[in-house]
């Protein structure tokens, strides 16, 4: 049995008793009925996903997967490929987006190699990624496919990973990404799985203007035609128009949810490897949490196709695992309503007339 399926055969549904306890607590804090909402619906949930009435979420992690994509060297980017290199020491030099939102979160960032076009071994990077490189980048998903199946599984097995190998000192976790022309294949995977068009999942990325655009989206196109992913097959979804970090994605979703461990998911290419662990796996939606709402127009389509509400809306588009950083306060302060507040009983307060 390989990582993959012994994987898949652990994941279990949220554990019903714990969301049971939590409920009847949350019912009868001192305020009137679920008046938090939703953070009060993320309470339940968490609940539910650690199988424990005080949930384990101090200990926070954000897991950038990077690699490169051969369809990026078609022009479908505002960026040359060399960026994602570059990116990824800045990452590791804490100086992205990611590392003042993790910063702020008290969440740690992990940068995983898993297909970056160059070299990532130097001085600069020593002891501060993990390395996973599956091949550098994937080949150009408009000519044929972007990788063999085989290196598909190895992509989510090296996902499953490094949840089980961060396990020990996460409770949990965040994802993010990084890889010049990674919203193509996204696009792609959540255009086969929404049913709409490519023209309606497809948004602009890093900026591109109306000529690359109208490029980009033929590129899509022509990748699903020459292609023919079968998308009852999602290993065959991720081998013909996916990305090695598309694949590590849904490998530390599906990671997370075998050691039942919560992952909030970020933006348009994070939800992208989340919409293929949920094919792969059903139950593993029950450990998913959308963070965020991002700018890419196929991000609602792709949540959608989920069945997942976001916490924020803040119209963000930079990826890195930003918007999972952003919301990890949310689910800090889910479990003090939880944990803190207390009931009517507790605190001698009358409870409102029937």
């Amino acid at each position: 049995m390989n990582l993959l399926t012994k994987t898949l055969a652990a994941i279990t549904p949220q554990h019903q008793e714990s969301r049971i306890q939590a409920r009847s607590r949350l019912e009868q804090l001192t305020m009137p009925y679920w008046a938090l909402g939703r953070l009060m619906d993320l309470a339940e949930d968490l609940a539910g996903i650690t199988q424990s009435i005080k949930p384990p979420v101090e200990r926070k992690t954000v897991v950038t997967f990077a690699a490169d994509h051969g369809i990026a060297l078609r022009g479908v980017s505002q960026y040359p490929q060399e960026v994602t290199l570059q990116m990824v020491y800045n990452i590791v030099g804490g100086g992205a987006g990611i590392n003042a939102l993790a910063r702020q979160a008290g969440a740690q960032v992990v940068v995983v190699d898993m297909g970056v076009a160059g070299d990532l071994s130097g001085p600069a990077a020593k002891g501060q990624i993990i390395y996973k490189k599956i091949g550098p980048g994937t080949k150009d998903m408009a000519s044929g496919p972007a990788m063999s199946r085989a290196e598909a599984i190895r992509a989510i097995e090296a996902g499953i990973e490094v949840a089980l190998d961060l396990a020990s000192s996460t409770d949990l976790f965040g994802t993010g990404e990084m890889g010049i022309g990674n919203t193509a294949p996204s696009s792609a995977i959540v255009a086969l799985y929404s049913g709409a068009a490519v023209g309606q999942v497809t948004g602009r990325g890093t900026g591109i203007d109306d000529d690359r655009f109208c490029r980009k989206i033929a590129l899509i196109e022509e990748a699903i035609r020459v292609n023919g992913p079968d998308k009852a097959d999602p290993l065959d979804v991720l081998a013909k128009v996916g990305g090695f970090e598309i694949g590590g994605i849904a490998g530390l979703i599906l990671g997370a949810a075998s050691l039942n461990k919560p992952v909030l998911v970020d933006g348009f290419i994070s939800t992208a490897g989340a919409i293929l662990a949920a094919r792969l796996a059903p139950l593993s939606l029950d450990y998913m949490i959308a963070s965020h709402r991002s700018m890419e127009p196929g991000h609602r389509l792709a949540l959608d196709t989920l069945g997942k509400k976001p916490l924020l809306d803040l119209d963000l588009r930079l990826g890195e695992g930003t918007g999972a950083a952003l919301a990890m306060p949310l689910v800090d302060a889910a479990v003090r309503v939880l944990t803190e507040v207390a009931t009517f009983a507790e605190a001698g307060v009358s409870k409102a007339d029937s």
